[in-house]
Order: C-alpha cells, then structure tokens, then sequence
C-alpha cells in the first residue's frame, strides 16, 4: 500500500510539473481540418495557416470578471440637485475586467520610477505624468503635511492617488498594458527581461505587434514550419489594452447586481454597492460601522477619537470596508473616479442601448506612402490624438478623416463626440451652425475661454474636453455614494478626491461557460 501511494505521488507530481512547463513553452496549434474548405490547420505542406489551442483569457493582474447583463442605468435617489442629467434608462453591457481597487500611490510611483528610468534623456515624460501634490492645499486650512507627505511616504503607499488628470490616468493605463503584455511574453519564453530599455527603445505593445520591437528575444515562438517569429494577437499571449471603465461600465459594476438576482429576476434594486437604504453594516459583529469613507455631517470626517467610525482622514487604504458581490472595492466613498465617457447632460437619453459611451474618435493607423506603418519614433505629420492626451503613432487621426466625411453607412466622421449632442443635427439655432474658427466643429460645446461671437468670455462648463468621474468620495455626503449620480470636470484638471481604476474587455464568451 506504501509504494502504491509513493507511485501515485510521483504520477501526480509529473504530471503537476509537465502542465506547469508546458504554461511557459511556445504555443499549441490546432491540426485539424477547416470546416468550409478541408484545408488542414498548421500544416506547411497545406499552406501552414495557423490556428492556436486557446481555451479562454485569463484576467488581468489584480482584476476580476463584471459578468455582463442587462440593469437599469441611471439615479436611484431622489435628484435633489434638480440636475436632471442621470434620467433612468435599461442597457445591456459586455462582459468586462475591472480592477478590485482603485489605482494606489504605489503603483503610480512604479510608473514614474520606469519614466524617469526609461526617458532619462527625456524628463518631459516623467514631468507631465507628475501628480499634482498641490491639490491638497486650501486657503484656510492646514494641509501641508499631504502636500509633501501623501503621494510619497511609505504609510499612504496603499492608498489611492489623487492628484491625476483624466488624460494622466489614460497614459498610466497604456503604460500598464505594456509593462502586463511585456511580462507575458517573457513568461512565454518570447522575451528576456531587458532592465536597460531606454528612450524609444522600449517594449510597446502595438509597436511589437507591428513588427517594430525586437527587445531582448529569448527562444521566441516558431511557426508551422518551426521557424522562429514574433508573437501575434492571434496567438492569445497578450492581453487587450487597459482603458478607464465607461460610465455604464462603472455604474453597473459599483450596484453588483449579480448578488440580488434570482434566475433573471432581480429581488431588490440598490440604491448603494450593498443592500438596505443606510450607510452602516448591519450584521451584528460589525454592527454601526460605515460600509463606506464619506462626510457623516458638518466639519464630520472620521467621527469622535477612541471610536473613529469610518477610520478615515481624509482617504483610506484601498481594501479599507467591504468589498461588493463582484469583489470591488470603495465603489461608493474613498475617491470619486474617473471614468472614460464625455459628460452631457443628456447622455442616458441618447446613447445607444448596448455598450453605451459618449466621447468616441475612431482612428487609423498612420502610414507611409507605401502602405507600411510609420515608425514609432517618428511624429512627422502627427496629430493630437484625443482619446489619449498625446501624439500616438500607432492610432492616430488623418485629416480627412477630421474635416471630411467617411463613406460609410454606420458612421461619417471620425470624431462623434457631439453626435446627437452639439453636432449640426442637434443645433438649436442659427447662431449654434456657425463654425468656431478653429477646426470646423460647431460652437455648442466648443468653447475656449471665449464665446467665438461676442468673444466674451464663456458662461458654459460643458465642453468637449470634460469627463465623467463618479462614486463619491472622503469630502462627499452621502447623496453621491449612490452609483447613478454622475459630475464632471476638465480632462487636464485633478483634485484631492478624484482618483482612477482600470477595465480590460472580455472577449469571447461572457462567462466562460
């Protein structure tokens, strides 16, 4: 009976130790037939086409699945702001990642640190990732101690930055789904670590994929023929980008509905991440305690010393409460959060029903006369690029695609920030058709300071550069706890309590089942 054991221990740890290697070894392909044609997958003496055994994506570092599904986008408190801008409306949403906490002063100090390592003959880089440390300063308080201590000392390094512009958290989540592909590729044995990346030298996900990024190549990956190649989006290694969560996406993650439903029905709708109409834990052994970091009342932070309710003064550590039914945490409190969306007033009455959003611009990839792809060091032509703060060689805006019309049936121009709202179909007036004399858009959410008729100064805060941010926050009463209620601010602007997380798309299956 012993050896049998021993035997099946040895069977077991084989086996262990071969799924293990075969995790890091190049990829797996199909051999079998094509169902239209009978061609055989993979196979050099039928063309090599190749196909890769994939069985589904994994989540990204510190993330976890938002199962998709219908919910009723929209305030479930009483608008007592009489804003009317959050009107109730049903929208079926993609399956999606989303990050369990929200980014920390940590992990954005890893991304200077790579800035400043990487860029070192460009300081620009590191300078404009920089978070406004100064935010935490008021006229009449004492708040120095934040300015110099919080985004640095090794006490807050757990909890939430603040101090970021929307277009900051954007460039920080590009960064990041390069640095997470890098490290997949060299798990994969594709890549060797290369500590000593410098200037344009630099693994960048798209640029790789185009072929301009060799980096430090290990064993790399052989094809059908077993010649050796560079990985591809058709291999499955690598992971989509990471993004800011669209507001729909926020929203619904934040109610995590997921914990009230019954088949398809839902039993109760929330008014908060958690169930019941108050903001403390009603379970008897955290009985009376906050569920969330928010301002109780009047000059009330943190509540009386020997008995501090919501431990907290002014943010708190990320995994600080309980998290919701998807496992996020701070949904509701904490720090409000950027989302990707451009805010109008009206957005739930007008965004499409399925995945919506406002703030698109499609773009194209940049190219030579010769049909190939631009270098990624070479910004000749370039042009600013909305979505991400900056020039980006690899998805970029040509200026027909600005100025002209595209002939297509879905869409006719690249940039549909205004669709609906503040482009020439939605004009109210004969003054609203009139161009602003800058880049051919129509004046009603174009604003620069100045109104471009009476070049007095403007009146309006909605403009094409403000964002969504939501979810409440250290310095907020309770009202904008509530997942619907929804603010904005310019894209360039921060504050003290705003910060960010970051979603990745799912694709295939919605639950992997």
């Amino acid at each position: 009976m012993k050896v049998k054991t021993n035997l099946w221990f040895l069977v077991t740890l084989a086996l262990v130790l071969f799924i293990s290697s075969c995790k890091n070894n190049a990829i797996t392909f199909r051999t079998d037939q094509d169902s239209k044609t009978g061609w055989y997958y993979s196979d050099p003496d039928w063309g090599g086409f190749e196909v890769v055994q994939y069985i589904e994506q994994e989540a990204g570092p510190d993330q976890v699945l938002i199962e998709g599904g219908v919910f009723t986008m929209g305030n479930t408190e009483q608008d007592v702001m009489f804003e009317w801008n959050s009107i109730r409306r049903r929208v079926t949403i993609s399956s999606y990642y989303l990050d369990k906490t929200e980014v920390t002063n940590l992990n954005y100090r890893m991304y200077l640190f790579w800035l400043g390592k990487v860029f070192i003959e460009y300081p620009y880089m590191l300078q404009k990732a920089l978070p406004d440390t100064l935010v935490w300063r008021q006229r009449l308080a004492y708040n120095e101690p934040f300015v110099e201590y919080y985004l640095r000392h090794p006490a807050f390094q757990e909890y939430p930055v603040v101090g970021v512009s929307w277009l900051q958290a954007n460039d920080y989540c590009q960064w990041r789904t390069d640095r997470v592909n890098e490290k997949l590729l060299i798990d994969a044995g594709v890549l060797d670590i290369d500590p000593q990346q410098q200037g344009s030298n630099n693994f960048n996900t798209e640029a790789y994929i185009a072929g301009q990024y060799e980096g430090a190549t290990k064993d790399g990956l052989k094809d059908a023929s077993g010649n050796p190649r560079n990985a591809r989006i058709e291999d499955g290694i690598m992971l989509p980008r990471f993004r800011l969560p669209t507001e729909a996406e926020w929203e619904y993650a934040a109610l995590g509905l997921i914990g009230n439903s019954e088949t398809e029905r839902i039993a109760n709708y929330r008014l908060y991440p958690w169930d019941g109409q108050g903001l403390r834990n009603p379970e008897k052994a955290d009985r009376g305690v906050f569920m969330a970091n928010y301002v109780r009342g009047k000059g009330d932070y943190m509540g009386v010393a020997g008995y501090l309710n919501d431990n907290a003064a002014p943010t708190a550590p990320v995994t600080s409460y309980w998290p919701n039914d998807y496992g996020l945490y701070c949904m509701a409190g904490n720090v409000n959060e950027w989302v990707l969306d451009v805010y109008r007033p009206l957005s739930n009455v007008d965004i499409d029903d399925f995945n919506p959003y406002r703030g698109n611009v499609f773009t194209t990839l940049v190219r030579n006369a010769d049909g190939s792809l631009v270098e990624k060091n070479d910004t000749t032509g370039q042009m600013r690029y909305r979505n991400m703060g900056e020039t980006s060689p690899f998805s970029d805006l040509t200026q027909e695609q600005v100025e002209g019309e595209l002939d297509r049936y879905n869409y006719k121009v690249a940039d549909n920030i205004n669709y609906r709202d503040g482009d020439l179909g939605s004009g109210l007036g004969p003054n609203w058709l009139e161009d602003d004399g800058k880049t051919g858009s129509q004046r009603m959410y174009n604003y620069d300071g100045t109104d471009p008729q009476t070049h007095e100064m403007a009146t309006s805060l909605v403009t094409n550069e403000v964002r969504v941010y939501k979810g409440g926050s250290w310095k907020d009463r309770a009202y904008w706890l509530v997942p619907g209620t929804r603010r904005f601010l310019d894209e360039t602007r921060s504050t003290n309590d705003i910060g960010f997380r970051c979603a990745m798309i799912r694709v295939g299956s919605p639950g992997g089942y």
